[in-house]
C-alpha cells in the first residue's frame, strides 16, 4: 500500500529538507542502522533516484517558496560524490530556492573531509558542518570500528574553521572504557575549540549491534548511570562557563547559533525528507519512504511514490508530542497550551503530577510554564511518561 504526501491536510508550505546519504564506508558498533558499506556500486543510481523524488515534489508544489533549512544526513554525506551533491543543491535552489537567511547543513566524518571539498562545500551554498567527534580516544574508536583518529578531527577543525563559520560537533557520552578523568579533559578541550555548537548524545545501546551483543555477554561493561548523569550535569555547567548554553536536552550553543534544522523538529513545523527510509512531517501526519534500498531506487526512478508508511496524528498522538518535544527543550512549554485540550479531569490529573514533581525538584513552573530542571533532563523519559499517564476522561 502506497501513501500520498500531504493529503491537502497541510496548510504551510515545507521550509524544512532532510536529504538522507545512506553509505558509509563502514558501520560503527553502536550505530543501529545498517550502513551500506560495500555498495558504492549502486551510488549513481541512488543519487539518480534521489534528483528525481526531488523533481518530483517541487514539481508538484511549484508554489512552495524558497527553503529555510536543508539537513545532509546520513550513512556518511562527506561522502557524496562532489559532482552529484553539485546537481541535487543545485536542483533545489532552481526548483524553490532558499532564503536570505538559510541554513544549509551536511553530517562529517572526520577522515573523509579534504580542504578541496570543503572549498566544494563552501561554493555550493552549505554553510554548517556537523562533525561526528565522539571521542579523541584512538584506541577506543579503534574498538568501536570507528575509522577516524584525533588527528583527523584536529586537521579538519583547523582547515573548517578557516572555510566555515559555523561548525557543531557530536559527543557522546557514557561510550564504554571512558573514565570520568578522560571525559571531563574532553570537555575542556572541546569547550576550547572554534566552534558554534555542540550535540551531546547518552549512549543508547540498540539491539543488534556489535555494542549490544558486547554489553550482553559482558565483554563490554558501561559506565555506572550515576556517574554517566553526574558528568552530564559537570559539562552542562563546563559548556556554559565556555559560551555554549544548553537549549535543549543533548544540545548546546553560542547566542544565535543554534540549530535552525533541529528546532524544526521541536516545534513540529512540517519538513519534507528524500531518499531512503526518510521521514517527513506535514503538519497532521508523519510518513517514511521505502527502506529498501533496491526497491527505493527502482521505485523513485519509475517516478512512482516511494512513501510506504503514513499516520495522521490523533489528538491524543499531538497532545503527548508537544508534551515531549516542549520539554526536551530547556524553556520548557507554556502550560496553558498543553491543559488546553485536557478535560476538566485530566487537568486536576495533571496539575496534581506536575505539583507531585516540582516538591521534589524534577520540573520549575514559573511565568506560567513548565520546564525540567536540571536534575529532571537527566530522567526526561521518565518525566513525560509520569506527566503523560492521567486520567482525562
Amino acid at each position: 500500500m502506497k501513501f500520498e504526501w500531504g493529503g491537502g491536510e497541510s496548510l504551510q508550505p515545507v521550509k524544512s529538507l532532510y536529504i538522507h546519504w545512506p553509505f558509509c564506508p563502514y558501520r560503527c558498533h553502536f550505530c543501529p542502522f545498517v550502513a551500506l558499506a560495500g555498495h558504492d556500486s549502486y551510488i549513481a543510481e541512488y543519487h539518480k533516484a534521489l534528483l528525481t523524488e526531488l523533481e518530483s515534489f517541487f514539481e508538484s508544489h511549484p508554489d512552495n517558496g524558497p527553503i529555510q533549512t536543508v539537513f545532509f544526513g546520513g550513512g556518511t554525506p562527506s561522502t557524496y560524490p562532489e559532482d552529484l551533491l553539485e546537481e541535487t543543491i543545485t536542483c533545489i535552489k532552481k526548483r524553490c530556492g532558499l532564503t536570505d537567511s538559510y541554513e544549509m547543513t551536511i553530517e562529517v566524518n572526520p577522515g573523509t573531509v579534504t580542504p578541496s571539498k570543503l572549498h566544494t562545500w563552501k561554493q555550493l551554498g552549505i554553510n554548517r558542518l556537523s562533525i561526528g567527534v565522539q571521542s579523541l580516544n584512538d584506541e577506543l574508536l579503534k574498538n568501536l570500528n570507528r575509522h577516524q583518529k584525533a588527528a583527523d578531527v584536529y586537521a579538519l577543525l583547523d582547515a573548517g574553521s578557516l572555510i566555515f563559520d559555523n561548525l557543531s560537533v557530536d559527543l557522546i557520552i557514557g561510550l564504554p572504557g571512558v573514565s570520568a578523568q578522560e571525559w571531563k579533559k574532553l570537555v575542556s578541550i572541546v569547550s576550547l575549540w572554534p566552534i558554534k555548537h555542540v550535540s551531546m548524545y547518552f549512549l543508547t545501546v540498540h539491539e543488534d549491534t556489535q555494542l549490544y551483543f558486547g554489553v550482553q555477554s559482558n565483554k563490554i561493561v558501561l559506565p555506572p548511570d550515576d556517574e554517566v548523569v553526574d558528568l552530564y550535569y559537570w559539562t552542562i555547567d563546563q559548556f556554559s562557563q565556555a559560551g555554549l548554553e544548553q537549549y535543549e536536552i543533548s544540545n548546546f550553543g553560542r547566542q544565535g547559533w543554534e540549530s535552525q534544522h533541529n528546532r524544526v523538529y521541536w516545534h513540529r513545523k512540517p519538513y519534507k525528507g528524500f531518499g531512503l527510509g526518510a521521514c517527513s512531517f506535514d503538519g497532521a501526519s508523519r510518513f517514511q519512504n521505502e527502506k529498501n534500498l533496491l526497491k527505493y531506487i527502482k521505485g523513485a526512478i519509475n517516478n512512482d511514490n516511494v512513501i510506504v508508511f503514513a499516520e495522521k496524528l490523533t489528538e491524543n498522538q499531538i497532545w503527548l508530542e508537544q508534551l515531549m518535544l516542549g520539554l526536551r527543550q530547556i524553556k520548557g512549554i507554556a502550560l496553558d497550551d498543553i491543559v488546553e485540550s485536557l478535560s476538566v479531569k485530566g487537568k486536576d490529573s495533571f496539575y496534581k503530577r506536575v505539583y507531585e514533581l516540582e516538591s521534589v525538584h524534577m520540573v520549575n513552573c514559573e511565568n506560567g510554564r513548565i520546564a525540567l530542571t536540571p536534575h529532571g533532563l537527566s530522567v526526561a523519559n521518565e518525566i513525560i511518561v509520569k506527566l503523560s499517564c492521567i486520567d482525562n476522561q
